[in-house]
């Protein structure tokens, strides 16, 4: 049996995916569904670049709007609910256009994703309390003398990584390697098609990047996120004020950083996270590379699309 296609559209930010995916969308039966790790939190509109209701009307986006900013969202938790949408897309005979630029999530996707426990918050906590006292760098020390494979791969400030590496061991008396290892990943069955965007020409893309914050800036990016601090429960440690831009504007807002600095530093961020968007995509296989300068970027792309929908 053939496998139903499936489309992924990835690139930097500020690099031209909602375009293109519209004028797929508008080509073919496609329907979209968002590969990005910000736009799934509510109220965080402007500094998302999410899709406003005109848009969504027209093209409508699945996997935005799910959580709200106190709460976490996980490859995991994506997977099981893009391939919930990909098989209601499939069941209509029409084909999931999957359009993002977070990568893990992309990699998970396409990949498969090992079954690891579920994050437990108390055991977080003292794990916290744990590197409060003895600092990131001592836990990650230990770490080396119980799970040395995952450390070797871990700086030894990566908080984040170290702490889920820990509270695995915790949870489960094994280690991550050796779960990564013997876990089977389950890989989905889809016909895929991966169009990655990236710019020969950087300072065009910076270019983009700067006059994007500046619309942000100039849509109300720093009303958003007081109306978001009035609203929720928040703190700086969480997921979404660590995106890019809620950063930088929870920073200025606590006196942190002057607001003359707020632009640059907004764009700067901006740029090391396309640095990095860039970086994810040049260790991944299989991808169909297009510059999204080029003057025949629609149609060379809309060409891809139809030769992949034709193989079915």
């Amino acid at each position: 049996m053939r496998l139903p296609p499936a489309i992924f559209l990835i690139g930097p930010t500020a690099s031209g995916k909602t375009a293109l995916a519209c004028e797929i969308a508008t080509r073919y039966p496609c329907d979209i569904i968002s590969v990005d790790s910000a736009q799934v939190f509510c109220d965080m509109d402007i500094g998302t670049a999410k899709p406003d209701a005109e848009m969504q009307a027209q093209f409508p986006h699945r996997l935005i709007n799910l959580i709200t900013p106190e709460a976490r969202y996980s490859a995991a938790r994506f997977c099981t609910d893009a391939l919930r949408e990909m098989a209601a897309t499939t069941a209509k005979g029409r084909i999931p256009l999957l359009v993002g630029g977070t990568m893990l999530y992309v990699k998970a996707l396409r990949e498969g994703l090992a079954d690891l426990p579920d994050a437990d918050p108390a055991l977080r906590a003292a794990i916290d309390l744990e590197a409060a006292v003895k600092g990131w760098p001592a836990l990650h020390a230990e770490l080396a003398q119980t799970d040395p494979e995952t450390a070797a791969r871990l700086k030894p400030a990566d908080a984040q990584r170290i702490q889920r590496a820990i509270e695995i061991i915790r949870l489960t008396g094994q280690t991550m390697s050796s779960l990564l290892a013997a876990q089977k990943k389950s890989v989905p069955a889809y016909h895929f098609l991966t169009l990655a965007l990236v710019p020969e020409n950087r300072s065009e893309l910076h270019r983009r990047i700067a006059t994007r914050f500046d619309t942000m800036l100039g849509q109300g990016l720093v009303d958003e996120v007081v109306m978001l601090r009035q609203k929720y429960q928040l703190d700086a440690q969480l997921p979404s004020m660590r995106c890019v831009g809620y950063r930088q504007t929870w920073e200025m807002l606590e006196g942190q950083i002057p607001k003359s600095e707020l632009r640059d530093r907004g764009i700067f961020a901006t740029r090391q996270f396309a640095k990095r968007q860039l970086t994810w995509l040049k260790s991944m296989p299989d991808l169909i590379i297009y510059d999204p300068l080029a003057v025949d970027i629609t149609a060379n792309v809309l060409a891809s699309v139809d030769g992949h929908i034709r193989q079915q």
